[in-house]
């Protein structure tokens, strides 16, 4: 059941992420006229905005975004920044950032950065998958769509059965489920309102499977209790078995054919490539890396001569 991953995996995944793997920047690496927001954070003078913050979570993996608009979140990867101006300013006073190291990692990384781009650009260009071909593959392929039957749930996870029964006396008050989801809720899911989705039986963990499917369409169930903590839990739609709609799966159909037209382009544009370039390969050169010695050509011998 993908409800939420612990807290340690999540955060250890962010700073590792924020640190090596953003494309924003903040504090001294950032260029101050584009800062914009309200200051979040000073360290030795240098500030951290909300626009520093937002292009961190946008760099963000997809799967890890949700996580990152909660308020816990939130306060781990503001603190993740803090440490990475830290660090990039205790470097610059070592003289790190001026290391003949880090210069031919920035060149190679520049280089590898100008060659993504152009892939990206191309494959973008010329790897579009048409209406056409889509209800081709579906018409060809109706079998692998079909589901058993399904439900789609939102709900709010909470650690201890006094908060859940505190939201649950504000809901049959009149409170709104997706906005308290967001407030309240401890899963990923609050950022969507606590939306998970459709799902068929067998998905969930036994305890709040029993309770979704046993509530009517717009439902609210009461407190359920999992090893994951206390859910209060709304069905939001129910579909019967059958094959899904092509609407439906438009997205599963690209995610099936963009891997094998992304190669055809990108093989189309290396054979162009090397049609307008020379290009010389040396083999023996290349050979001589894993320790093997260049064919002697001076000293072969002639081919014997066919017995008669």
């Amino acid at each position: 059941m993908n409800y939420r991953q612990t807290g340690k995996l999540f955060f250890v995944a962010l700073c590792i992420t924020a640190v090596f793997g953003c494309k924003g920047q903040t504090g001294t690496g950032a260029k101050e006229e584009k800062k914009s927001g309200p200051v979040l954070a000073e360290v030795n003078g240098s500030t951290i905005t909300g626009s520093d913050f937002n292009k961190e979570v946008e760099a963000l993996p997809p799967y890890l975004k949700p996580m990152a608009e909660t308020v816990e979140g939130k306060k781990e990867l503001l603190d993740t920044m803090v440490v990475r101006e830290l660090i990039l300013q205790q470097a610059k006073k070592d003289g790190i950032d001026k290391s003949q190291a880090v210069a031919d990692k920035l060149e190679e990384l520049k280089n590898r950065i100008i060659v993504e781009a152009f892939l990206k650009k191309k494959v973008e260009e010329q790897a579009k998958i048409g209406d056409a071909e889509l209800q081709d593959f579906y018409n060809k392929n109706k079998e692998k769509f079909r589901t058993g039957e399904q439900v789609r749930a939102s709900h709010i996870l909470v650690k201890t059965e006094p908060e859940a029964q505190e939201i649950l006396k504000q809901l049959k008050a009149g409170g709104n489920f997706e906005e308290l989801a967001k407030k309240q809720s401890i899963d990923a899911a609050a950022a969507k309102g606590g939306d998970l989705g459709w799902f068929g039986k067998g998905s969930m963990l036994p305890e709040f499977e029993n309770a979704v499917f046993g509530l009517k369409e717009g439902a609210t169930s009461g407190i359920v209790q999992t090893k994951y903590g206390y859910h209060i839990i709304k069905l939001t739609g129910k579909r019967p078995a059958g094959v899904r709609p092509l609407d439906e799966v438009k997205e599963q159909i690209k995610a099936a054919i963009l891997p094998e037209k992304q190669q055809e382009v990108f093989k189309k544009l290396k054979e162009d490539l090397k049609k307008g370039a020379k290009v010389t390969v040396k083999e023996d050169a290349l050979k001589t890396l894993d320790g093997e010695k260049p064919a002697d050509k001076s000293n072969a011998q002639p081919p014997a001569p066919d017995k008669k």
